[in-house]
């Protein structure tokens, strides 16, 4: 086996990335290889070439995200990525952190995730989610031990994680352009790997998708921030929800119990959670649905019957009021099917 690995500590960047406190081993399993040159067209980053011989080699190392999307292309499993570095060391230990937010903010925000997730029978925990200005102090919360996807942060916040991650901690370097933390590498730029992931027809119709798709300005952000609603420190800019599209009717119902007010949703199937669950709320101020997407669905455990929404902050009361005035009556006589004769 080839082993190549790097100190991202000591590399010299590019404008996408960030210095990385954590190093990737990129391993090829020359026997098993078959040198069809995959891995190399599907790195977002450009990492990988072709040697002489026509196996994948490491030739740029120090811009390895560790998203992995080169080891799940390869059609034998011969490539591997590792993360290796110093876990531990915090580049970050010595800057103050900004102030959580005070008891009263915190018992009101775990409050609302009790009564909506009783009201509407949620299994998961609602995730507030902050972007940190780059201005902006960092919040005091753990970061990750591994560079992860945003979407693999949201889904370990459901399930009870307060994650920090500044750009060098995320693994998709789609959504840290995408959330203003890193410029974007140019095969994702002009789409091409959308094409080659078979998502879109041609270059056009990848170029017309980018194009479309909100963005924050480069460096504008610096970090993310996740957790349970209920343990945030931050007030979080946007809360995701995760559930079954019965549970997202009953959601989208109760911000319209009193006002009957009819959403305009926008989803492509396209950046989910970055853009649709988040960026969308947080700029306009509105609730937007997603069904998820190809990333968010490939890395993480949502099922085929989950889908998620993501509502501005100042909704939470209006949704809990909302919500449990259909858990009274509505909620349980739709579960129930009442209007379905009986079976003799």
């Amino acid at each position: 086996m080839a082993d190549y690995s790097h100190t991202g500590a000591n590399a010299e960047t590019p404008d996408h990335t960030d210095v990385s406190t954590i190093d990737h081993r990129i391993i090829n399993d020359a026997e098993r290889c078959v040198r069809c040159g995959l891995c190399v067209a599907f790195c977002p980053c450009e990492v990988l070439e072709m040697n002489e011989e026509g196996y994948p080699y490491a030739a740029h190392p120090e811009l390895c995200v560790g998203c992995k999307t080169c080891s799940g292309n390869c059609p034998m499993r011969a490539l591997t990525v590792e993360a290796i570095g110093d876990a531990s060391f915090d580049s970050y230990a010595d800057e103050p952190r900004s102030e959580p937010i005070g008891e009263e903010k915190r018992r009101e925000y775990a409050g609302f995730q009790e009564s909506i997730m009783k009201s509407l029978g949620l299994r998961w925990q609602p995730v507030a989610v902050s972007l940190i200005d780059a201005e902006e102090q960092l919040p005091d919360a753990p970061m990750p031990v591994e560079n992860l996807r945003f979407c693999q942060a949201m889904m370990a916040a459901r399930r009870g994680a307060s994650i920090l991650m500044p750009p060098h901690l995320h693994s998709c370097p789609d959504g840290t352009s995408i959330f203003g933390m890193t410029g974007v590498p140019e095969k994702l730029a002009t789409g091409e790997i959308y094409v080659l992931f078979h998502k879109v027809v041609n270059a056009e119709a990848a170029a017309k998708m980018v194009a479309e798709r909100p963005v924050f300005p480069p460096k504008s952000k610096r970090a993310t921030y996740v957790a349970p609603l209920a343990k945030t420190v931050r007030d979080p800019e946007v809360v995701v929800f995760t559930g079954t599209p019965e549970q997202m009717m009953w959601l989208s119902m109760s911000m319209s119990y009193y006002t009957g007010h009819r959403h305009d949703f926008h989803a492509s199937g396209f950046n989910s959670m970055c853009v649709e669950a988040v960026l969308l709320p947080l700029d306009n101020d509105e609730p937007n649905i997603t069904f998820g997407c190809y990333g968010c669905r490939a890395a993480t455990d949502i099922g085929e019957d989950m889908m998620f929404m993501g509502v501005p902050t100042r909704l939470l009361p209006m949704i809990a009021e909302g919500a449990a005035e259909l858990a009274k009556k509505a909620i349980p006589d739709s579960r129930n099917k009442i209007y379905v004769p009986p079976i003799m």
